[in-house]
């Protein structure tokens, strides 16, 4: 008798144990920082997910606003999509990605840690990438533990998932997820140059632009399309002859004398084109500010070469109005049309995780891929080799017209972003050499920059 009450008592301290750790367990998730401890221990199943998505409700999606189509495919398809999953998309339009970024640091800083901070979900890439990961700002590694992470490669020995684990040559860490690929891609006005003039290389560009002065402009450094232009010139006048091959490197490995050595060709041939750019006659180039500027100088024929990302850049600029009606691709600089992806992360302090994740989730699927492509000629992010044949044939469908060039040739000429970590320095070089025309060594410029930067 003594024994059956003795088992007794302990089934009922178990049974009250247990309680009270379920409920506790159930205080604790709603702790800041529990759900996301718990989802990346791999604790929480993805039906956990949606169920604190739903109670959270709402998702703070900051980014880039400059495209009316890619706002419409936000406001009339992703928004409803999401709604459908009960969590209502806030989309923040924003002119600069770094803006956001600050922001979080910002906050972080001010001790408004998990869960108390104000964005959700930001659109990013490289520099901006960079700095939340060195600032330990986001949130971890979630993109290949969300259901639809079966789209991408993240197999490290498949050469094609280099785009999916580093970001500018900076490891990824699964810390975001792909969300769409972009190339590097010039536009040629046709009523203007003939397809036997079109330059392919920057040999070329500088005979055409002292037969035709001052026809070709890019915009200005620091802005990231000027940046990249840039990388393109120090890529294609490597003394090497090795490409980007280097410029995969960080800052820290290669060092400031050598980066210096690499460049120097590339500077070289920049400060001799400047007479030849837009305005340059005068003695003061004009670069423009930013990519809206450029397809105005492209429409009105100030200047016959429009170069910026968008794989379907040209189709779209045809389609708004945006260029001339005879605005061609080009294969320029050949071997060196520099294309990568770009990003959804997730800060640290996000205050709707759960809601968040399945943004990311959604975002992340053939069907919304194929729908943003076809609605804003926006190209995949995930890998067509990953889906079925039917999701494949649906983004193939989806996906607009080249003009001038074929989908082949454009991947022909591919090549690899700069490392995150020399793009400040690159810029900053420019902006001393080009702009403020400091005739030092370059050497020195890069060790003055890089100490700066760095300060």
């Amino acid at each position: 008798m003594k024994n059956t009450k003795s088992r007794t008592k302990q089934m009922l301290l178990a049974s009250t144990l247990a309680v009270v750790s379920w409920s506790s367990a159930l205080q604790a998730e709603d702790a800041p920082g529990m759900f996301r401890s718990e989802f990346l221990k791999g604790n929480l199943g993805w039906e956990d997910v949606t169920a604190k998505a739903r109670d959270e409700g709402t998702v703070n999606f900051y980014y880039w606003g400059g495209s009316d189509i890619i706002n419409l495919w936000v406001d009339q398809v992703a928004t409803p999509a999401l709604a459908a999953e009960g969590v209502k998309l806030n989309p923040v339009r924003i002119t600069a990605t770094k803006d956001t970024v600050d922001v979080v640091i910002a906050e972080l800083a001010a001790g408004r840690g998990e869960e108390q901070g104000s964005v959700d979900l930001v659109w990013v890439n490289g520099e901006n990438f960079y700095s939340l990961k060195q600032q330990n700002a986001l949130w971890g590694a979630f993109a290949n533990r969300l259901p639809n992470s079966v789209n991408f490669e993240w197999d490290e020995s498949d050469p094609r998932s280099l785009l999916n684990l580093r970001d500018f040559g900076v490891e990824t860490g699964f810390q975001e997820m792909p969300w769409s690929g972009e190339q590097y891609v010039c536009s040629v006005n046709r009523a203007h140059v003939s397809a036997e003039n079109t330059p392919a290389t920057f040999a070329q560009l500088k005979t055409y632009l002292e037969a035709n002065p001052g026809k070709f402009t890019y915009v200005k450094p620091p802005h990231y399309l000027g940046n990249t232009f840039v990388q393109s010139v120090l890529y294609a006048h490597n003394p090497d002859g090795t490409g980007a091959a280097p410029y995969q490197q960080s800052f820290e490995e290669m060092g400031g004398e050598e980066l210096a050595r690499l460049m120097k060709p590339g500077i070289e041939y920049l400060k001799s084109i400047e007479p030849l750019l837009l305005g340059g006659a005068s003695g003061k180039p004009r670069y423009a500010e930013n990519s809206g500027e450029l397809d105005n100088l492209f429409l009105n024929s100030e200047v016959h070469f429009n170069c910026k990302f968008g794989v379907f850049g040209n189709h779209n600029g045809l389609i708004t109005g945006a260029y001339p009606e005879q605005a061609e691709e080009m294969i320029f600089p050949a071997g060196n049309m520099i294309k990568n992806k770009n990003y959804l992360a997730v800060p640290l302090n996000s205050p709707h995780p759960a809601a968040a994740l399945v943004a990311i989730n959604y975002f992340s699927s053939a069907e919304a891929q194929a729908s943003k492509l076809k609605t804003a000629g926006m190209p995949v992010g995930l890998d067509l080799w990953r889906l079925s044949e039917e999701e494949t044939a649906e983004v193939a469908a989806s996906a607009p017209p080249h003009y001038g060039v074929t989908q082949q040739q454009l991947d022909d000429n591919i090549a690899p972003d700069t490392n995150a970590s020399l793009v400040d320095v690159i810029e900053a070089t420019w902006l001393a050499v080009i702009e403020r025309k400091d005739d030092k060594p370059l050497a020195d410029i890069v060790a003055q920059v890089s100490g700066e930067l760095n300060n």
